[in-house]
């Protein structure tokens, strides 16, 4: 496994909150987030974000994925574990806001969210 940065380090780490807030939310967090983010902010390949984010959010059903990813050098078990870290603290904190929103307005935020995160992408040059 390669050293990382304080700074790296905190990256992930916020990573997790901002991930784990939308999580809690609206629901949405792993593939819609994390994955965008370790490719356009961290310079993962596509491959190893899907991997390493495996690796944080379905190990109880994703076992198999995971491991496959793995045997291929395709996660990033460092970053998986501080995004995970943050995830929890930020799901935690988007749960508890989300509680008192109206359905309608998490249907809208969630909408604009998808829709920027797949425009960005779309657009993304590696």
């Amino acid at each position: 496994m390669k050293s990382m940065s304080l700074l790296i380090i905190a990256g992930l780490l916020i990573l997790g909150i901002v991930a784990g807030y939308f999580s809690g939310l609206i629901g949405i967090g792993g593939g819609v987030i994390i994955v965008p983010a370790l490719i356009i902010l961290f310079g993962f390949s596509q491959h190893t974000a899907q991997g390493t984010t495996l690796a944080l959010l379905v190990p109880p059903i994703g076992i198999l994925a995971v491991t496959e990813y793995y045997k291929k050098g395709y996660v990033d078990t460092k970053a998986a574990i501080i995004i995970c870290l943050g995830f929890i603290i930020g799901g935690y904190l988007g749960g508890k806001y989300s509680i008192g929103l109206p359905e309608q307005l998490l249907r809208r935020i969630f909408s604009i969210v998808i829709i920027i995160i797949g425009i960005r992408m779309f657009f993304y040059k590696s």
